[in-house]
């Protein structure tokens, strides 16, 4: 049975006591889904639960560790979701690789809002996103592209990556400037 691991307070927190060489010790829970499922990347909601992406079912969930209740959410035909992570309207945002488009979950309607990638960009086999200080959001797809999506206008544009194909993880540093990474070769 496939299981989603989570870290009480969904990520992992090393505590040293003062003057202790050890670290406390944590706590590790697991939680089942759904069989089958293909639970690909998780990421913490404002309000404790975790949102993980279902590749294989083409859904969305949503888990509350305190009850160990979950459920899916149907982002669309043909939806193979990759990454997860919550925007800064607090809605869970996916890089909907089956749909070839960024995905927009409403955390309190389930609504799902298809952003989709311009046409000559199809089968991007897009991964993970990460949002800039100006709340931009940037994403990569292994098929050599990156690009960036404004939330507030829907203006998306895509990119041929320097190196080709392969960008993978991406993220946003203290200071505001977004870096992605190829795998090394």
């Amino acid at each position: 049975m496939m299981r989603l691991r989570t870290m009480l307070a969904a990520m992992l927190v090393v505590v040293l006591h003062a003057g202790a060489t050890a670290p406390a010790k944590a706590e590790m829970r697991t939680f089942p889904v759904l069989a089958g499922a293909g639970a690909h990347d998780v990421y913490p909601a404002p309000d404790g639960a975790v949102w993980f992406t279902a590749q294989s079912a083409g859904k969305l969930g949503r888990l509350d560790p305190r009850t160990g209740r979950w459920d899916l959410i149907a982002l669309g035909p043909g939806a193979a979701p990759h990454g997860v992570i919550v925007g800064p309207d607090g809605a869970a945002w996916i890089t909907e690789g089956g749909q070839n488009a960024i995905a927009r979950v409403d955390p309190a309607t389930r609504a799902v809002k298809l952003f989709p990638l311009p046409k000559e960009r199809h089968a991007a086999n897009l991964n993970t996103a990460t949002f800039d200080h100006h709340g931009v959001l940037w994403f990569t797809g292994q098929t050599g592209v990156f690009g960036r999506l404004d939330p507030k206008s829907g203006t998306m544009a895509v990119f041929d990556a320097p190196r080709g194909t392969g960008p993978y993880g991406i993220t946003t540093t203290p200071e505001g400037r977004v870096f992605f990474c190829f795998p090394c070769r």
